[in-house]
């Protein structure tokens, strides 16, 4: 059984500024402006280095999706210890809309990268889906909404307005749909409308 030693710290950290350049780039929607190499010079490693952590595009790109689904799912986690549950529950989904809509280029170009049904997109869409789940259980734990709707149906509307985000007018109509949702889910006379950011 092969057994995956952690990188050294320098190591990681040339990891890590790869992935930053290459989210940069692809939330620019410059990407396929570029070869594949520049991202060496951009992360400031050498080519070398670059194909020892991604020997293709698509490892790369499979790296920043991670990075993003673990930024929201730590994000989760910090609201639910630091929030009442039905705060946390209402910012992270507003948050969720701010995030789609400052980082459409990222979002086009993983979905362009990442062919659909891909174990990482999979993979990634439950890691998600998890930490809504423990937002709702929270909230519904804790009597703001009603414990009969599950984190599905919320990554339903997520997926829906992350599909529609090429409407005109998206940023108000997503902002309605997640008001809609935390309404949907209140509990008839308990809870309190959910603050934005």
């Amino acid at each position: 059984m092969t057994i995956d030693r952690p990188l050294r710290a320098d190591a990681q950290r040339n990891r890590e500024a790869i992935i930053a350049a290459a989210r940069e780039v692809f939330d620019a929607g410059r990407f396929f402006d570029m070869r594949f190499d520049d991202f060496a010079g951009l992360a400031g490693v050498g080519v070398g280095t670059l194909y020892r952590h991604f020997p293709t595009r698509e490892a790369l790109a499979e790296a920043v999706y991670h990075t993003e689904i673990a930024t929201l799912r730590d994000r989760a986690r910090h609201l639910l210890a630091t929030r009442s549950a039905d705060e946390a529950l209402a910012v992270f989904l507003r948050g969720m809309v701010e995030h789609i809509h400052e980082h459409q280029g990222l979002a086009r170009t993983l979905a362009t990268l990442l062919a659909s049904g891909s174990d990482t997109l999979a993979a990634g869409g439950r890691e998600l889906e998890e930490a809504v789940a423990d937002l709702v259980a929270a909230a519904a734990e804790a009597g703001a909404v009603r414990d009969d709707v599950g984190a599905g149906s919320v990554m339903m509307a997520l997926h829906g307005i992350g599909a529609a985000h090429a409407r005109p007018g998206w940023r108000a109509e997503a902002d309605g749909v997640v008001t809609l949702l935390l309404d949907g889910l209140r509990r008839h006379g308990g809870g309190r409308p959910g603050p934005r950011r």
